[in-house]
């Protein structure tokens, strides 16, 4: 399993050649207080040629749990495979059309369950991307410097490189929510 540092790439279908079924997992430890606790929300985008969701079913989230095409899904056991996550969902590659060139993995802030909130309180926040039987292929802790003001973060990306699917770790913070995600990748809220 290789573990990544923001901006690292790691070629997953290329070194495992069998591997068709992604489970892509989430997990997070907040500081314990007397307040409210962030909500954390994972979403999927999958993105055309121009970097942005082509249209709205593009976005897999708890409101759509599924892609149009059935080929990212949320997982409703997210503990299989031996390890514990927060949150997963479930990449099919064989089912993403081919005008799909990645596949991008937010996590946010709900600002509607507890009122705003940031990453400052998250100690440790984590993705995996792991075979459907738990295998991990890849694991990125996103830094956690200065996350005080930041309120969704891009984890990390699925990307077709030739006829090969790779993974990027990204760690890029927004300070304008969702709706900054929202903007840049073209999807309405």
């Amino acid at each position: 399993m290789a573990e990544m540092v923001p901006g690292g790439n790691a070629a997953l279908t290329a070194e495992n050649p069998d591997v068709h079924e992604l489970l892509v997992g989430f997990s997070w430890q907040s500081t314990p207080s007397r307040g409210p606790q962030p909500e954390l929300v994972p979403l999927a985008i999958l993105c055309g040629a121009d970097d942005t969701a082509r249209t709205g079913d593009d976005v897999v989230f708890f409101n759509q749990i599924e892609s149009a095409d059935g080929s990212v899904a949320f997982d409703e056991q997210p503990s299989r495979g031996g390890a514990v996550d927060d949150e997963q969902i479930d990449v099919d590659l064989r089912l993403v059309p081919d005008d799909v060139q990645k596949i991008v993995f937010v996590v946010y802030v709900d600002p509607d369950r507890r009122g705003l909130g940031t990453f400052g309180a998250v100690r440790q926040a984590s993705m995996r991307v792991a075979t459907k039987d738990g295998r991990d292929l890849v694991r990125f802790v996103v830094p956690s410097d200065d996350n005080h003001r930041i309120d969704a973060m891009l984890f990390g990306e699925l990307y077709r490189h030739r006829s090969d699917w790779k993974f990027r770790a990204l760690g890029q913070g927004y300070t304008t929510g969702l709706s900054g995600v929202a903007r840049d990748f073209k999807i309405a809220l």
